[in-house]
This record gives structure tokens, sequence and C-alpha cells, in this order.
């Protein structure tokens, strides 16, 4: 039986990390809370980080994360795919193996639950093919359609990797196109090219378990996954307090379609959210609209954005991109702490 409400778009306003809270509300809102203080929680909720990570014994740590939102696309089983995919990568982002995976859902009384069926068993590949094991999970029912997973894994404690520990010297590397969201926006009012959508789809499916499993034979100082903050937050994020980043945007990788529907203004309200929170840290004047909004736009299932030496660099995309992330590029490089946090060049 089909219901008439069975879209999962039309039962909902954001999809993907687009829904996210803005960075600078979800830091007001955590101001409140006293930090934790315990000698074996080595990343907490106040290290704007990717997952936590508390320290097991001498040698290894537990990275936790949990991650879920509302669809971005109509189609149950490729929902489930990239919202398992998005979830399991803040492990990676953390240099982490995920061992453990409960499901999250939030789902209408009212739809068929067969579009639920298909959701869960799409998230479970994923979940098998990053070699981690669904435990369980929970449900309840809402008014809108939301998925996700709650995350366990494990790191070595000396390799642990965090986003806001990049070298100066070092480069920085991008493993997935920018544009996701644009596209998806573009999808939402019916003018998405066909291929445009299978790019999107295919760079939000894939898993950042093969980036990350060439990432560990290099000598990498910082690393974060790109999601619903856009890259130029997550960058403003990795340079912290101590140094500043050149970014190259004519080498930003990008869905090639997501250049003219951002022209046509087919753009998310979260990467207006990104653009608001950064443009008095950030001038990007110069800079064409398109590529602003590439660099605002909400990542959905985004790649690694990894710090690596730059002796190393181009060796370490070429191996990234014989893996299958085709992507992959050079796209800035780690300066000494200077008056811009973020340039272009």
């Amino acid at each position: 039986m089909v219901h008439v409400n069975d879209s999962l778009l039309s039962n909902c306003v954001s999809g993907g990390c687009g829904a996210k809270i803005e960075s600078e509300g979800l830091a007001r809102l955590l101001a409140g809370i006293s930090p934790v203080i315990n000698e074996n929680l080595l990343v907490g909720y106040d290290a704007c980080d990717d997952a936590a990570v508390y320290k097991l014994d001498d040698e290894r740590s537990l990275v936790f994360t949990v991650d879920f939102f509302p669809p971005m696309i109509d189609d149950a089983k490729t929902f489930g795919r990239i919202a398992a995919a998005n979830a399991l990568s803040d492990v990676w982002a953390m240099g982490g193996h995920p061992l453990l995976a409960l499901n999250l859902v939030c789902f209408p009384e009212s739809m068929d639950k067969k579009i639920l069926a298909d959701i869960l068993a799409a998230g479970a590949e994923k979940i098998a093919e990053a070699g981690a094991v669904l435990g369980g999970g929970h449900s309840i029912y809402d008014k809108e359609p939301k998925y996700g997973l709650a995350v366990a894994g494990v790191v070595e404690t000396a390799k642990a990797l965090r986003n806001n520990t990049p070298k100066t010297g070092h480069k920085l590397i991008l493993t997935k196109p920018l544009g996701v969201g644009i596209v998806m926006a573009a999808l939402r009012v019916g003018l998405a090219d066909e291929r445009a959508v299978r790019r999107a789809v295919d760079s939000m499916e894939r898993l950042n378990r093969y980036a990350c499993e060439v990432m560990l034979k290099f000598n990498v100082s910082a690393c974060t996954d790109v999601t619903g903050f856009g890259l130029l937050v997550h960058v403003l994020e990795m340079a912290g307090s101590s140094v500043s980043i050149i970014l190259y945007p004519d080498a930003l990788p990008f869905i090639p379609e997501a250049v003219g529907y951002a022209n046509d203004f087919l753009l998310t309200a979260a990467g207006q959210r990104n653009r608001n929170r950064i443009e008095k840290l950030v001038d990007v004047s110069s800079l064409s609209f398109a590529v602003q909004e590439l660099m605002f736009d909400p990542q959905t299932s985004g790649g690694l954005l990894i710090a690596a030496p730059a002796r190393e660099a181009e060796e370490f995309v070429l191996r990234i991109r014989n893996g299958g992330d085709k992507y992959a590029a050079i796209i800035g490089e780690v300066a000494p702490k200077s008056e811009r946090v973020i340039s272009f060049k």
C-alpha cells in the first residue's frame, strides 16, 4: 500500500548536513555547560573536533561519534547509504577504525514502513563495507524522517588525529569534490542534470575509509571531514589560533555542474549561514560568486581535509586517486600565523 505522503523530501524542510545548527549558534548553546575534566577524555565537546576520544589503556583509545539528519534525496536506499557513510566518516577523520554502529531513526507514523526498511538495509550495507558491526539502535515516531548512526571505533592513542594541529609548511589535501549541497538544491526544484546528481550521489555514498587507509601511511599532522559547515568553516577550525592557511581556489575539486547552479542561485540556507559565519573573518571578495558558494556549500558525507608534508603531498594525492577518490587534490598550504587566518593564492 502506498501512502499519500511517502515522498521523503515532501516530509522535510531541509536535508543532509545542511540541517545542522550553525557553528556559532552551537558554540553559544554549549557555552553554558561546564567543561568535563577527566584524564582519560583526550578529545571532548569543547574541542570542535569530529569525535570524542577516550583513552582505554596505554595503547588504544575509543573513538565515539553520532550523526543523523533528514533526507536530501527521495530514494530510500540512497539516503540510507549516504547517512551511514556520513556518520562513519568521523571515526576515519580521527585516524581510527569503526567497530560498532547503532541505528538512530525518526520516522513518520503515517509513512510506509517499507521505506524505512530500505533505509535501514542500505545503511547496514555501508556499515558492513566499513568493516564494522551493526549492534542495534533506537527508533521513534516523528514528523520528519531522519536516519543516522552512533559509531564506536578504536585508534592507537599516539596516532589519533586532531582537526586543529596542522604544521607550518604542510599542504592541504581534499579527497572529495565540493558542490553536493548545491546539486541537491537544484534537484529539489527539478533543475538538476542527471549526471550531476549521479556525481553527487557517488561522492556522498563513497566511504572515507579508503582515503583514511592511504592517509595512515603518511606523516599527517591534522585531519577533519568537510560536512555541513562547508570548506571555509572547517579550514578556519583547522587553522585554530596557531597558524594561517592559504587556499588555492583554482585547484578546488568540484562537481562541474555545481558552478552553473551556483550562478543561478540554486543555493541552500545552510550555505548562507556559513557565509554569515565567515564573512567578517575572511575576505572572499576577490573570488567569483560561484567559487565563494562552493566554499560555503554544506557538504553531506564530504571528503577528508588533510594536512600532510609538502614533500609527500603529490604522492599522497596520487595514491588516493588510484584508490578510487579521483577528485582528490592539493588545495592549499599551512603558513605561519599572520593577520589573515585564511587567504587565497
